[in-house]
């Protein structure tokens, strides 16, 4: 039996390979999301929850987690998606993993932060389509970017 919410949106998911979304919002790391993360996580290190001993470490002011910056990027607010298209029918989206992932910039406590997506692949597997979603995380007033990942999303109709 066809499932044309599955073909209309793997339709629509090829259209957009290749063509950068608009940026999500900016989005403020604050001391206190770092903290909770921290906590969340049980990574207490210095350079993320001491905000004066990490003023004199090597980045000059605590830092977010990069596993926090990786957390947040795909679900900043604005953006269409990062990268998605509205897609009609979809009932369920699970993250998959990730194929590539660097972190190339700390992010500072008290920076903005908004993301960029861009769809590498779409293929269907089974009743659900596998989409490669490249994602670049900006910092507000920097030119090298805080993180770029390659995300794997199935998506089911």
């Amino acid at each position: 039996m066809a499932n044309t919410a599955l073909e209309n949106a793997q339709a629509a998911l090829e259209e957009k390979i290749g063509v950068p979304s608009a940026p999500t919002d900016w989005f403020e790391i604050t001391q206190d999301r770092v903290n909770s993360f921290a906590d969340a996580t049980m990574d207490h290190q210095w350079i993320h929850v001491d905000p004066e001993r990490a003023k004199a470490g090597p980045f000059g002011a605590p830092i977010a987690h990069g596993q926090l910056t990786m957390s947040v990027m795909s679900f900043l607010p604005g953006g269409e998606g990062v990268g998605l298209p509205q897609l009609d029918g979809m009932t369920i989206g699970v993250n998959l993993g990730w194929n590539r992932v660097r972190f190339t910039n700390p992010v500072p406590v008290g920076s903005n932060i908004r993301t960029v997506g861009k769809i590498k692949s779409v293929e269907q597997k089974r009743e659900m389509l596998e989409v490669v979603n490249e994602m670049t995380v900006e910092i507000q007033g920097q030119e090298r970017p805080a993180c770029v990942a390659e995300s794997v999303l199935r998506i089911g109709f």
